[in-house]
């Protein structure tokens, strides 16, 4: 995102929030960032298996395959 996108952002709300739920909000936001750096990164070893799962329970008809997902998706979309 722009750095002129947040400064919007940042200016709508400090033009709708009260002073409490801005630092309500910006707790909220450390608490995201610092809950994002605690997590690592899934290594190959950990994607591979979590992709060998899905496609056997793709085969065992657990799931549904991207075509199916996406015809069923269009079929019951209202127009």
């Amino acid at each position: 995102m722009s750095t002129a996108v947040l400064t919007g952002l940042r200016d709508y709300l400090y033009g709708t929030l009260s002073p409490a739920n801005m630092w309500w909000l910006a707790e909220q936001l450390k608490q995201y960032v610092l809950d994002l750096q605690k997590q690592k990164p899934y290594t190959k070893q950990e994607i591979d298996a979590i992709i060998d799962e899905s496609e056997r329970q793709l085969k065992e008809g657990k799931y549904k395959s991207h075509e199916e997902a996406f015809k069923e998706l269009f079929e019951t979309e209202e127009v």
